[in-house]
C-alpha cells in the first residue's frame, strides 16, 4: 500500500474533485464506499450548514471523507456602492429565468473561521484546500485533531510553497481540469501548466505525496499519471456525469455533447478563471466587458444560474467541466470508479 493510502485510510488512491457548489451527499459517499476518499466542497457555506452537511456524510458513509475549502487570498471584495451597478448588467438574465434584481446583501461569503470552526466539528479524515496556503496554525490544529491536510497547485512553485507549510498531501492539477484554476503565487493566466508537464515535476519538487488532476476520465489516464509518479489521482467531469452527483440533466448533456476543444477559460461567471462552457451566458457577459470582481460577480450571476439550474436551462448555468469530457462515459459513480481503478498498477 501507497503511503498515500495508508496517509487517508483507504484502499484505493482514487481521489473525488471537489465541486464547489457542485457536491452531492451520495457522490461523497458512493466514492469513500467504494474505497476512495470522497470529497465534498464547501464554497459559500456558513458554519452551520457545513455542521449539517457533515452529520449528513456521517450517516451517508462509514469511510473517510475530504471536506475542502478556499482560502482567503485577500483581494475578495466586500458588499460595496458598486453591486447594483454590476447587477443592473446582469439585469437580462434576471428576467430570463423570472427572479429580482438582487439587494445588496451583508456579505458575500461565510468567514473563513466560521467554516474552520465547523470543520473542526464534523472531523472529516482530510481537510483540502485551494487558492492558497493554509496558515501554520490551521495545518496544526488539524494534525493535533488526526485530520490531514491536502493542498492544491497549478505550479511547481505552488506545490513548493504548499509542502514548505506543512501540508501531508499536494494536489498538481493541470489546466485540463473543469471549474476554477486555483492558482494563487501568480495570475491564473499566467500559471496554465498541462498536468503532463505538472505532475513529474512537482513530483520531483516536493518530499511528499502527489495527486495528479487534470484530463484524467479512464483507466488510460489513471495508468499515465502514476507513470508520471503520482500517487493517486483526483477526478472530477468523470463523476460529475454520474447520476450521484448533483448536476441536472442539461448539465450532463452538456458533459456528454462538449468535445475536448469545447470548453474555454472564463472569468464571466465568478470574477476568477474557470473552465466551462462558452455557453449564452458567458458569451453575452464576456461581451459586455462589464464582470464584477470575486465574489461578487459569483454571487450576481449565482441568483440567475440557481434558477436555471431548478428550469434545467443549460445555457444560462455554469457549465463546469474539463477537457476530458468526451471520456465520461461510466453510468453510475460505482461504474466510474471501477474503471479508474483499472488503471491503477498492481503491487
Amino acid at each position: 500500500m501507497s503511503d498515500l493510502r495508508a496517509l487517508f485510510g483507504i484502499e484505493h488512491p482514487i481521489v473525488l474533485g471537489p465541486f464547489g457548489g457542485l457536491s452531492s451527499v451520495p457522490l461523497t459517499a458512493a466514492v469513500s464506499d467504494a474505497g476512495g476518499l470522497g470529497s465534498f466542497g464547501l464554497y459559500g457555506y456558513d458554519g452551520d450548514r457545513i455542521r449539517r452537511t457533515g452529520a449528513e456524510l456521517r450517516a451517508a458513509t462509514s469511510r473517510p471523507f475530504a471536506l475542502n475549502i478556499w482560502v482567503p487570498t485577500g483581494d475578495e471584495v466586500v458588499p460595496n456602492a458598486q453591486h447594483m451597478i454590476f447587477a443592473q448588467a446582469l439585469q437580462p438574465f434576471y428576467d430570463a429565468v423570472g427572479v429580482e434584481m438582487p439587494a445588496r446583501p451583508e456579505q458575500y461569503i461565510p468567514s473563513h473561521e466560521e467554516q474552520l470552526d465547523a470543520i473542526w466539528d464534523v472531523a472529516p479524515a482530510v481537510l483540502s484546500v485551494v487558492f492558497g496556503v493554509p496558515s501554520g496554525a490551521v495545518v496544526e490544529e488539524a494534525h493535533r485533531r488526526g485530520i490531514r491536510v491536502v493542498g492544491t497547485a497549478t505550479t511547481v512553485a505552488e506545490a513548493v510553497a504548499l509542502a514548505d507549510g506543512g501540508v501531508d498531501a499536494v494536489v498538481a492539477t493541470g489546466f485540463e481540469a473543469g471549474g476554477h484554476r486555483v492558482s494563487f503565487v501568480r495570475p491564473a493566466e499566467d500559471s496554465l501548466v498541462g498536468t503532463f508537464a505538472l505532475v513529474p515535476q512537482v513530483v520531483d519538487a516536493v518530499d511528499v505525496p502527489v495527486i495528479a488532476a487534470g484530463g484524467i476520465a479512464d483507466r488510460r489516464g489513471v495508468a499515465a499519471a502514476f507513470a508520471l509518479g503520482a500517487e493517486a489521482v483526483q477526478v472530477g467531469t468523470a463523476f460529475l456525469v454520474t447520476p450521484e452527483s448533483a448536476v441536472n440533466d442539461a448539465h450532463r448533456e452538456a458533459i456528454r455533447r462538449t468535445p475536448a476543444d469545447g470548453t474555454v477559460l472564463t472569468k464571466a461567471m465568478s470574477g476568477r478563471l474557470a473552465r466551462g462552457v462558452r455557453n449564452r451566458a458567458v458569451r453575452a457577459i464576456e461581451a459586455s466587458g462589464t464582470i464584477a470582481p470575486f465574489p461578487m460577480q459569483n454571487w450576481l450571476t449565482g441568483l440567475f444560474r440557481t434558477a436555471a439550474g431548478r428550469q434545467e436551462l443549460g445555457e444560462l448555468q455554469s457549465l463546469w467541466m474539463g477537457q476530458a469530457a468526451p471520456l465520461a462515459r461510466a453510468g453510475s459513480a460505482a461504474e466510474a470508479f471501477a474503471e479508474l481503478v483499472a488503471g491503477v498498477p498492481v503491487e
